[in-house]
């Protein structure tokens, strides 16, 4: 009996010692999961941080380039420049079209004013319709210019026995009409000053905005925009000194 009973504690107590490796073995094996589910959980906040912290510069990207888009479209806008206290006037009476303001400034300069029916008698003048050798057609669509361009109003104050005689001399006619443009663009802001026009002769402008003064012409409306020049049209024809005499 007493070897039977010995042979039954040794049994039970190697059954503990195996019962025992195994919940330590168990123990051991959760212990890595545990683990992993605390890295991925990291993982995890640590990605939504860097998406977090993301935003505010694409935000940032973005607003940095809506002032960029506004001020594009301030530049490309023809009317933006506009001087004179009859510009209202004038889109009023031609408020859209080839001759309008946005339609001048898709055509080189002769062309535009072509289409504007405030500067038919100029138009007529420079094409070669009041007398057919004067064609400045080419040369002022040819280059850069700032023009001076008397209004129709302006043509009609001259008496017709004056207006004929400088018509019906070419050569008179050219150096009136090339008096009243400039090389080169000028804006409103930069155009005071005294310049040097086409025919050689200096014209003097004076004054600023609505009141500059083109020699004794006043402003009708400037800063008018063409796809190669500058235009301000004005109340009065300019005659330089050598078709006064």
């Amino acid at each position: 009996m007493k070897t039977e009973i010995r042979k039954t504690s040794s049994l039970l107590g190697i059954g503990m010692v195996a019962l025992l490796g195994l919940s330590a073995c168990g123990g051991d094996a959760e212990e890595p999961a545990a683990e992993s589910d605390q890295e991925m959980t990291e993982e995890t906040e640590g990605t939504d941080a860097e998406a977090t912290e993301e935003e505010p510069m694409d935000e940032e990207s973005m607003e940095s380039e809506e002032p960029m888009d506004d001020e594009s479209m301030d530049e490309s806008d023809p009317a933006a420049n506009l001087v004179g206290a009859s510009c209202e006037a004038y889109a009023e009476e031609v408020p859209e079209g080839d001759g309008s303001v946005g339609g001048m400034a898709e055509d080189p300069v002769a062309t535009a004013a072509s289409n504007n029916p405030m500067l038919t008698t100029l138009t007529a003048a420079v094409s070669g319709e009041l007398n057919p050798d004067v064609d400045l057609v080419d040369t002022l669509n040819g280059d850069e210019f700032t023009v001076i361009a008397p209004t129709d109003d302006a043509f009609a104050e001259i008496p017709e026995e004056d207006l004929n005689a400088v018509v019906e001399d070419a050569d008179m006619l050219t150096e009136v009409l090339t008096y009243h443009v400039i090389p080169g663009q000028l804006a409103p802001d930069e155009i005071a000053g005294e310049h040097e026009t086409v025919n050689g002769a200096t014209v003097t402008i004076e004054g600023e905005g609505d009141d500059l003064m083109f020699d004794d012409a006043g402003l009708v409306c400037g800063g008018v925009m063409t796809s190669n020049a500058t235009v301000y049209m004005v109340d009065a024809v300019l005659m330089p000194a050598a078709a006064e005499e």
